[in-house]
């Protein structure tokens, strides 16, 4: 019988979690091995040099590039405040006199006597990276970040958006199969990641966003909901940095499809505990699932009781399709045909075919599937 290995979203009750928490630049690490640390610790900073901002000298004191050395009253390296003379020239005997002033605060980084220019650098920025999960440091990488390693509950969806939470699970819905309604968040939500069932409104999104909540978890939401909330249509880039009101994750598809029953009986689980939530996406290469967190260290009976990430594909194995344009569904595997097959794109690749709940029977790339637990 015909079988590949194909990924799938994770929901455990129990398993065991790393998380890499690196800087974007060379810095200093703050904790050491075996360190206890919670979700708020922070890890790692550095400090990000400043925009370079050009101050056009030349132009402004009206002398040739080369003459703008013998013009300056500040060198390179003093600081400077918005507004302050940097530079001065007078003519016709000292009867006209013109000023340069800084436009903005900093550092003088360089005086060029080829471009007639001067550079203030601007201050630098902390960069701070936090733990973002209860844990212990497992490995610190020099100068970048550690390793955090925690066990405890993981429920995966297929999309989200949005930056890292931590916050209170509260679940509104009843029912996987129940839409998360604007009646149902009220001013208690505020600070929470709510859980709903089958789907969003928008109008649900829109009393969220009044309410000041941390996140939101159902089954699907509507495409062009989505793009409301962002205020773009949202593209294949990973997701995750969006600046928007709270987090969203998605754990079957678009449209109102309910969340898988396991993943609902475990963030039901979760009620009034303290979560790590992120939206960050990426289905591509380099694969990245949006997440909920409860960090639970018990690491024994984590060992026993995690779950395979990938799985044997067969037929009648439960997937779904996390490509358009079947994204969301869910179906069984009918048949792996052993022979590669030309695909719409062009592209010759393996195939799987598969009965959506419809009752329909599509080919579908497997790297198009994953598998349902």
């Amino acid at each position: 019988m015909a079988s590949a290995y194909v990924p799938g979203l994770k929901v455990s009750r129990n398993t065991i979690i790393e998380k890499v928490r690196r800087l974007p630049m060379k810095g200093e690490v703050l904790v050491g091995e075996g360190d206890k640390v919670t979700a708020e610790t922070v890890v790692a900073k550095a400090e990000m040099p400043g925009m370079v901002r050009n101050v056009k000298v030349h132009a402004i004191l009206g002398c040739a590039e080369d003459e703008i050395v013998s013009k300056m009253i500040v060198k390179e390296g003093d600081e400077v405040e918005k507004g302050d003379i940097i530079a001065r020239s007078s003519s016709f005997f000292g009867l006209l006199k013109s000023a340069c002033k800084a436009n903005c605060s900093g550092t003088i980084d360089f005086i060029s006597p080829k471009t007639g220019n001067v550079g203030i650098r601007q201050a630098s920025k902390p960069v701070t990276v936090t733990s973002y999960i209860d844990g212990t440091v497992g490995k610190v990488i020099p100068e970048e970040g550690v390793i955090v390693r925690t066990t405890g509950c993981l429920v995966q969806g297929i999309f989200g958006v949005g930056k890292e939470r931590i916050a209170e699970v509260k679940v509104l819905c009843k029912k996987p199969d129940e839409v998360l309604t604007g009646d149902l968040i009220t001013e208690e939500c505020g600070g929470k990641i709510v859980v709903g069932g089958a789907g969003i409104t928008f109008d649900a999104i829109k009393k969220g966003i009044a309410c000041g909540i941390a996140g939101m978890v159902s089954g699907a939401i509507t495409d062009s909901d989505i793009a409301e909330y962002l205020g773009y249509e949202i593209g294949v880039a990973i997701t995750g940095e969006e600046d928007i009101p709270f987090t969203l994750i998605i754990t079957e598809g678009f449209g109102s499809i309910p969340m898988n029953d396991r993943a609902f009986e475990l963030l039901t689980s979760l009620d009034g505990k303290r979560v790590s939530m992120s939206g960050a996406t990426q289905i591509r290469a380099g694969v990245i699932r949006p997440e909920i967190i409860r960090a639970e260290e018990n690491s024994a009976a984590a060992e026993s009781e995690e779950e395979a990430s990938t799985g044997t594909l067969e037929a009648g194995t439960r997937v779904r399709i996390i490509r358009e344009p079947y994204f969301g569904m869910r179906g069984t595997v009918a048949d792996l045909p052993a022979e590669a097959v030309v695909v719409e794109s062009g592209a010759k690749v393996r195939v799987s075919a598969v009965k959506i709940e419809s009752g329909e029977i599509v080919t579908v790339p497997r790297a198009n599937l994953e598998l349902m637990f």
